[in-house]
């Protein structure tokens, strides 16, 4: 056989001949031996540049620098995606490159392992490796010996997107290295050295993954959402400006503070400018969820994340979902079910299922997979477990709430019984939903889930309803299926049931309202569970003031339940009482006690005396009796329910302390304010400890120990509890709750008694304008507010104000309730008065003689109101000095109050000064001496020496002594009552002016011009300042200097104030006032 002839490869490989050969040839191929490198000096792998529209977030960049400045140290930015974290590391990356050069940045994108390896191929080149272009090279060991070798320079690596386990770990299933040959069966976390020479970033949404990968939960830095500032910023840097920062500032909130969103936005608004801007975007992502979820798809794109990531939020985050899902089915189904409860407050027990409640649900073919579809992940629901322990289901549930938790979509609270989320991470998981077409599926078993939570609205279940309450009305906005409609009726029914015990009116009446639409529909009118929505309606009507419609309603609720259940069941007797306390708040009182008594008496006999509904019927009928002034027997129950109530139930049960709280106001309405602010502070103290200082009824008791205090002139006290319930029910409740705008009302009028009219005013016109606007202007809460400001302006002497709206609310209320109701008659009284101060009093005549007689009618002779209506015509005949017929009257309410109120009671104390008022001006200054002295002591006596009562008390008496010219005995009771008055009121305070008006009239008398001419000066000037210069009350202290200077021989310059003063009279009373006329009269006189 001929040679072969022989094969040449050049010189670059010699020596190698191919012959004949029968046998096997092992052939080595040796490339030439490979160059030295030069080492290049250190620069950075960062695949982005700078964002120059990046906002520094707190002193995150501080924390990371701090970790990675003593190598080896490894530090992780864990956080759901979109929060920013890969940007906080793009900017250090940036800032360890630009001012530390003798440093390596290497960026190792982390996604997937082949992703890992091109990066870590990138570092062998960059550093030049010896060996890496050999074809069996191994990448990862020849950068992680570079890595390790602390003669080469230092290095700091970012290893970002650090999300998924079996790419640092391999799989946890056990079937082998997911990894493949590429880490030689070695996991890929063991490619990274803990080298003193470097340091490694880690970005992930796992908390697992972060803890593992850096060995300390210290080395672990949460990035949440951005501060409002930030976001601003971020918002501002985005768009160029920011034209209206309160929007923009919604606008931030609304996405809830994410960078990634609020980036989103910024370039969904800057591709369809001019015709979007912040406030259309905002106004377009408030229009619905499905806006809301169509804004948040939107990707546009951004050179600093990677390219395989979106840019749109929704899409971020459904990644994770889509892993978890693939890695633990019930995790997922977890977060599905979360995503339809409110964002906050989500509590374990309802979340974690019970074996009772899986197996059920078995039963239904309802098991947590959901769609049906079998895969071979691990899930605490597939497979067959219903033989599992409950402990077997709770370690189920609790690795499902681990892996919500490492992926940070959930957050627990400090102790762990509850769990909040972002809104817009639920959001974007409902929509995920959606796409795979399980969103009904995890709505209808949120609702049954609550619905079989959250227990009726009794007292016993409170605690229970409170921490629920949120996740109800979250579902009064889902529509229900029609297996699930009942189930949510049901819901609506407890919720609103609940509302309405918290005062919450709004949510109650919204709530009851679509459950009887339901029911009706569903049931009938007729039927028990409709009747039952109709009644608790009912009571949220009456309590918020529509009474008519509340009427109708209980009308309704007990016709029926008489024809379907008979006169004397239970229920019937329920909707009996409630008509009652509507008929009582009407002011039909005859027809409220007329039902009360009929239910009592039945309850007794069906029931027993010491059953709970007698004594709440007991209790109803109480209020009936203290509302008429019947206050005798009106105690006599409420001591009687009060201490049944104790035995029964208990000292702090909530019934037993309303029973308290009633026993007070009728001690109250008697005068007996000791007695009544020891049980109201006793009520308060409990209410605190049992309830919470927060608890509504809490917040009742303090109102009613403040307005206690202020009766008793004790306004500091009185403010301080005032102020605490408004500011707490502004938290609760909201600034429009009708209990908050009562307290501010209550604080009003706080403020009124000391004068302080501009605060006064201020909170008066906010209660009444949102009492407009939450009520309507013709509520009868809207037309009390607009009564006090009224008087207000009384107060004020701004008589044609305070005129204008008394006709205002007088002519609405005769309109609404009629010209007999309480509320009618009370604006008619105070509309007279108003009459009475500008000198009309023929129309104030005419409307106290009206009142007096509708109220002898409606009410009884000797009711308190009729009292008072007659001590008003008093004032009005005396006035007019009609001497004979203001004594007859003065007298009969006077003897009248002594016999039902008791001798020391303050109604009766006023009208002994009244009476004393008139005896004086008759010139019988013995008989009002002795009845002057008398009031006075008892004042002393049941208020204190330094209360306001008292002190005017002791200045009516130094102005009979005054006028008997004892002057001494005079002078000292009224500088007693001024010092005194400076001291509890201040200075400039109303009733210290009087007072030391009076002292200057004491001092002129005696001819101490000097003395007087100092106070009279003194009040002008204050009330020039505090009333105004054209206040009747400076008019009238001016008129005084007048007489002061002209005593002194300053003719002239009285002249003249008294000609100031007589001008100003004829603007502000009008020409034809007695004042008006007295002062011109007086310079006439002196004229002369």
């Amino acid at each position: 056989m001929a040679r072969l002839p022989s094969a040449s490869f050049g010189p670059l490989n010699q020596g190698l001949q191919v012959g004949q050969n029968y046998g096997s040839i092992n052939t080595e191929f040796h490339l030439p031996p490979e160059r030295p490198e030069t080492p290049p000096p250190p620069f950075a792998t960062i695949p982005f540049s700078r964002d120059p529209d990046f906002v520094n977030r707190g002193n995150i960049l501080d924390q990371i620098n701090q970790q990675c400045s003593e190598p080896p140290g490894r530090v992780a930015l864990v956080g759901l995606g979109g929060f920013g974290k890969s940007q906080l590391a793009i900017e250090y990356a940036h800032r360890i490159a630009g001012g530390q050069p003798d440093i390596w940045v290497f960026w190792v994108h982390a996604g997937t392992q082949a992703r890992v390896e091109e990066a870590f191929r990138t570092i062998a080149d960059a550093v030049k490796l010896p060996g890496r272009n050999q074809p069996e090279a191994n990448i990862l060991q020849l950068v992680c010996g570079w890595l390790s070798n602390e003669r080469k320079s230092r290095w700091i690596m970012i290893l970002d997107s650090v999300d998924d386990h079996d790419v640092f770990y391999g799989p946890t299933s056990g079937d082998g290295p997911a990894s493949g040959d590429a880490c030689n069966g070695r996991p890929f976390a063991t490619y990274l050295p803990q080298s003193r020479n470097g340091s490694v970033i880690i970005t992930t949404r796992n908390k697992d993954l972060a803890f593992r990968l850096t060995g300390r939960r210290q080395n672990m830095i949460e990035v949440g959402p951005m501060e409002q500032e930030d976001a601003l910023t971020l918002l501002e840097k985005k768009l160029g400006s920011l034209p209206d920062t309160d929007v923009a500032a919604d606008l931030v909130q609304a996405l809830e503070l994410v960078p990634l969103a609020v980036s989103q936005a910024a370039a969904y608004i800057q591709a369809r400018a001019p015709l979007s801007s912040p406030e259309k975007y905002l106004a377009e992502f408030r229009e619905g969820e499905r806006k809301r979820s169509r804004l948040l798809e939107h990707d546009a794109g951004d050179l600093r994340r990677d390219g395989g990531a979106s840019n749109a939020i929704f899409t971020t985050w459904q990644i994770s979902f889509d892993h978890i899902r693939s890695q633990r089915r019930s995790a997922a189904d977890l977060l599905s079910l979360m995503s339809f409860f409110d964002r906050q407050g989500i509590p374990i027990w309802v979340l974690k299922p019970s074996r009772i409640a899986k197996d059920a649900m078995r039963a239904k073919g309802l098991d947590e997979a959901g769609d049906g579809e079998s895969d071979d992940s691990s899930s605490a629901t597939d497979g067959d477990t219903s033989d599992g322990t409950d402990d077997d289901i709770d370690g189920e549930f609790e690795d499902d709430v681990a892996m919500l938790r490492d992926y940070c979509l959930i957050v627990a609270d400090d102790a762990g019984d509850e769990f909040e989320m972002h809104g817009l991470v639920q959001l974007s998981t409902r929509r995920w939903l959606e796409v795979f077409g399980q969103q009904e599926t995890f709505k209808q078993r949120y609702i049954e889930r609550i619905a079989a939570s959250f227990p009726t609205g009794q007292y016993e279940n409170w605690a229970t309803c409170r921490s629920l309450f949120a996740h109800v009305q979250v579902a009064l906005g889902y529509r229900p299926s029609e297996d699930t409609v009942g189930t949510w009726a049901t819901l609506l029914h407890n919720g609103g049931w609940y509302a309405w015990s918290q005062g919450r009116y709004d949510a109650a009446q919204q709530m009851l309202s679509k459950a009887r639409k339901v029911c009706e529909k569903r049931l009938g009118k007729q039927d028990e569970a409709t009747l039952a929505i109709i009644s608790i309606l009912g009571l949220v009507l009456l309590d918020r003031g529509q009474w008519e419609e509340a009427e109708k309603l209980q009308v309704q609720v007990m016709e029926t339940c008489k024809t379907k259940l008979g006169a004397g069941h239970p229920d019937t007797l329920t909707s009996m009482g409630n008509l009652a306390s509507t008929y009582r708040n009407q002011g039909r009182w005859e027809e409220a006690e007329k039902l009360e008594v009929q239910v009592m008496e039945t309850r007794k006999t069906k029931l027993g005396a010491d059953h709970p509904d007698i004594l709440t019927s007991m209790g109803n009928l109480a209020s009936t009796y203290r509302k008429q002034g019947r206050w005798e027997e009106a105690e006599k129950l409420e001591v009687q329910v009060m201490e049944t109530s104790k035995t029964k139930l208990g000292v702090d049960h909530p019934d037993t302390l309303n029973s308290i709280g009633n026993l007070a106001s009728t001690y109250w309405k008697q005068g007996r304010w000791d007695e009544a602010e020891k049980l109201q502070v006793q009520v308060m103290e409990t209410c605190k400890t049992k309830l919470g200082a927060d608890h509504p009824d809490t917040l009742t008791s303090m109102g009613n120990l403040a307005v206690t205090y202020r009766n008793r002139g004790r306004w500091e006290e009185a403010e301080k509890l005032e102020v605490q319930v408004m500011e707490t029910r502004k938290t609760k409740l909201g600034a429009d709750h009708p209990n908050t705008l009562t307290s501010m009302s209550n604080l009003a009028s706080i403020y009124r008694e000391q004068g302080r009219w501009e605060e006064t005013k201020k909170l008066e016109v906010q209660v009444i304008e949102t009492r407009k606007t939450k009520l309507g202007a013709d509520h009868p809460d809207t037309l009390s507010s607009m009564g006090n400001l009224a008087s207000t302006y009384w107060k004020q002497g701004r008589w044609e104000e305070a005129e204008k709206l008394q006709v205002q609310v007088m002519d609405t209320f005769k309109t609404k309730l009629g010209a007999d109701h309480t509320d009618t008659l009370t604006s008619m009284a105070n509309l007279a008065s108003t009459y009475w101060e500008q000198g009309r009093w023929e129309e104030a005549e005419k409307l106290d003689v009206q009142v007096m007689d509708t109220r002898k009618t409606k009410l009884g002779v000797n009711h308190p109101d009729t009292l008072n209506s007659m001590g008003n015509l008093a004032s009005t005949y005396r006035k007019q000095g009609r001497w004979d017929e203001t004594e007859k009257l003065d007298v009969q309410v006077m003897e009248t109050c002594k016999t039902k109120l008791g001798a020391d009671h303050p109604d009766t104390l006023t009208s002994m000064g009244n009476l004393a008022v008139t005896y004086r001006n008759r010139g019988r200054w013995e008989e009002a001496e002795k009845l002057e002295v008398q009031v006075m002591e008892t004042c002393k006596t049941k208020l204190r020496a330094d209360h306001p009562s008292t002190l005017m008390s002791m200045g009516n008496l130094a102005s009979t002594y005054r006028n008997q010219g004892r002057w001494e005995e005079a002078e000292k009771l009224e500088m007693y009552a001024m010092e005194s008055f400076k001291t509890r009121l201040g200075g400039d305070h109303p009733h210290t002016l009087t007072s030391m008006g009076n002292l200057a009239s004491t001092f002129w008398k005696q001819g101490r011009w000097e003395e007087a001419e100092k106070l009279d000066v003194q009040v002008v000037e204050t009330r020039k300042t505090k009333l105004g210069v054209n206040h009747p009350s400076t008019l009238t202290s001016m008129a005084n200097l007048a007489f002061t200077w002209k005593d002194q021989g300053r003719h002239t310059d009285a002249l003249s104030l008294m000609e100031d003063c007589a001008q100003a009279r004829q603007r502000v009373l009008g020409a034809g006032h007695p004042d008006t006329l007295w002062s011109l009269a007086v310079i006439a006189k002196w004229s002369s």
